[in-house]
């Protein structure tokens, strides 16, 4: 069994003598992990830290085998680390990749859109706004996908300003009435309109990990009396939110 395209690393850790287990995300192939030998070292660990891009050539004798991945750098994207923000949503994104997606299950769409994201957070550009798109299509890729394009109860597109937090539909001023309380406020920044603040960034991702971690508990991923979303998201929501 052998196939060979590019992916980025979400998680390296390491194993036996200098070996290491790497997870990485591709277009193909999904979630995928294998062994990259030698990988632990002190020349090739310095490679392999989550946001890279890989250059990966996957061998195992049966399918259902963990492999052996040949891993070569195509793109370090290590101009995050000049970011502390930028840094913290680059973990946070390999992290919900990791706990999210099944693995060895592709999602071509999403995989297209974390490239960009990633590269928009190297490059020091504005990215707060693809990163909230970008947990919309992760959402819309677990299946419950959000919809705020018109109303619910009036089936109204203007002044939209709230979401259902049981179906993840916008309600407006007017199809609210006494139910307001109950909603989620729901910021023009995750509708796509106008520049995202960080203060605006933290109203929405409050709304879109409302709604994640829903989907994740239902899959298994809740440790008991615990958020199944990782901490690194928890720390990047907490940074936007003292920003």
């Amino acid at each position: 069994m052998e196939w060979r395209e590019d992916g980025v690393l979400l998680s390296m850790r390491p194993h036996g003598e200098g070996s290491a287990i790497i997870e990485v995300f591709t277009r193909g192939h999904g979630r995928h992990l294998g062994v990259v030998r030698g990988g632990a070292s002190r020349k090739r660990a310095p490679l392999l830290q989550p946001g890279a891009q890989l250059d990966l050539t996957w061998r195992a004798r049966l399918e259902d085998q963990i492999g052996v991945f040949l891993a070569e750098p195509v793109q370090s994207r290590a101009a995050v680390l000049e970011s502390p923000l930028a840094l913290a949503g680059l973990t946070a994104a390999c992290a919900l990749l990791h706990v999210s997606l099944a693995e060895r299950d592709p999602h071509p769409q999403l995989y297209t859109r974390t490239l960009s994201l990633l590269d928009a957070m190297a490059a020091g550009a504005d990215w707060l706004g693809d990163y909230l798109r970008w947990e919309l299509l992760l959402l819309d890729e677990l299946g419950f996908g959000l919809d705020l394009s018109r109303c619910a109860v009036t089936g109204s597109r203007d002044d939209l300003a709230y979401v259902s937090p049981r179906t993840g539909r916008a309600v407006s001023r007017a199809g609210a009435g006494d139910w307001a309380s109950r909603l989620l406020p729901l910021p023009q920044a995750l509708m796509g309109q106008g520049p995202v603040t960080r203060a605006e960034a933290a109203q929405a991702l409050a709304i879109t990990g409302h709604f994640l971690s829903r989907e994740l508990a239902q899959d298994g991923h809740a440790p008991p009396g615990g958020s199944p979303l990782p901490e690194s998201r928890n720390r990047l929501l907490a940074r936007l939110a003292r920003s």
